[in-house]
C-alpha cells in the first residue's frame, strides 16, 4: 500500500483551511464601510439592513463568499466585498458575530 493517496488528501483537506484564526479586532477596524447600513455594532437601526450582530460567524463567511462569488445577488453587497480577502471575512464574521444583537419587538 502506497502513501500518496493518503498523502496527498491530508494535503489537501490541510490547504482548504489555511486561514487564519479569525481576529474579531480586525474584524472591527474593517468595519468602518459595514457601520453606514448595518451600525457600528452590527445592530442596524432601520429593518431595511439585516441585523449582522450575534449571528453565527460561519453564516456571515459564507454570506459574504456568497456575495463575493455572485451566488447571492445584490449590487451593493457585491461592491462591498469585491476586494475583501478570506481572512478580511473571517475578521468581519468574528467581529459582528461576538456583538450582542438586539431583541426588537414584532
Amino acid at each position: 500500500m502506497t502513501l500518496r493517496p493518503i498523502l496527498a488528501c491530508i494535503f489537501l483537506g490541510l490547504a482548504t483551511t489555511a486561514v487564519h484564526a479569525a481576529d474579531a479586532a480586525a474584524g472591527k477596524a474593517k468595519s468602518a464601510t459595514c457601520a453606514a447600513c448595518h451600525g457600528a455594532d452590527g445592530n442596524s437601526a432601520t429593518p431595511d439592513f439585516p441585523r449582522l450582530a450575534g449571528q453565527h460567524a460561519d453564516y456571515l463567511q459564507r454570506a459574504l463568499l456568497d456575495y463575493q462569488l455572485g451566488n447571492r445577488k445584490n449590487p451593493i453587497m457585491q461592491g462591498q466585498v469585491a476586494n475583501l480577502s478570506r481572512q478580511d471575512i473571517a475578521d468581519l464574521a468574528a467581529w459582528f458575530s461576538s456583538q450582542s444583537g438586539l431583541a426588537t419587538a414584532r
